[in-house]
């Protein structure tokens, strides 16, 4: 990302499956990622739902919840502290390092998902939710309650979701249910903005939203 043409636009993964891959190598590969943009990762994660995917990959479909949670754990220990160790049920190490380390400290974790064991994961140890279609409202209620339950600021819980309302001539009805929801950040389908020129489409569609 060529930080002279920006300074505030965050680059994030809409989602990484994070069961299916090594979290040592994913905790080098999105640190260097975060560092190269000056600290603007969002790392969208998720379970994984197709079982054949798994099989192609050798990686077993059964409890990968539990494999996510354990990876999640090992990325956040390797951004933070060198000479690492770690002893779970899926990972074994001792002394590991993994540089360059986040700018921030830390990539924020962004769950996504459309069930209840998503929304609670969000809850229990996201930094960010993104309910994925669902019931939107019932998915956050969840996550905030599991957070509360653990102690955890529920507010501090970035909100990222989508509308229906959004593929529709009145977006913006869309844009204010979201917020009385709690929502932080919209999604927009870039698809609708694909016709035409791209920078007058973005700016007509900013329009229709209201945003100058």
């Amino acid at each position: 990302m060529d930080r002279r043409h920006s300074t505030t636009l965050k680059l994030a993964t809409g989602i990484l499956i994070v069961p299916e891959r090594h979290p040592a190598m994913m905790a080098k590969e999105v640190a260097s990622l975060d560092y190269l943009s000056g600290g603007r990762v969002l790392l969208g994660i998720g379970v994984g739902w197709l079982a054949e995917e798994f099989a192609a990959l050798n990686v077993p479909w059964e409890r990968r919840g539990e494999r996510t949670d354990e990876y999640i754990e090992v990325m956040r220990k390797l951004w933070a502290s060198d000479r690492v160790d770690h002893h779970g049920e899926f990972v074994n190490f001792d002394q590991m390092s993994s540089n360059p380390k986040p700018p921030n400290g830390t990539v924020p974790i962004v769950v996504g998902g459309h069930s209840r064991p998503a929304a609670e994961r969000a809850g229990r140890l996201g930094d960010g939710f993104i309910p994925l279609g669902g019931n939107i409202p019932e998915l956050l209620d969840i996550m905030r309650q599991t957070a509360t339950d653990l102690g955890r600021d529920a507010s501090s819980i970035e909100i990222t979701a989508s509308h229906d309302a959004f593929k529709t001539k009145d977006p913006m009805a869309g844009v204010q249910e979201l917020e009385s929801w709690g929502v932080h950040r919209a999604v927009f389908n870039v698809v609708k903005l694909r016709k035409g020129e791209i920078t007058e489409t973005c700016q007509a569609y900013a329009q229709t939203l209201g945003i100058s």
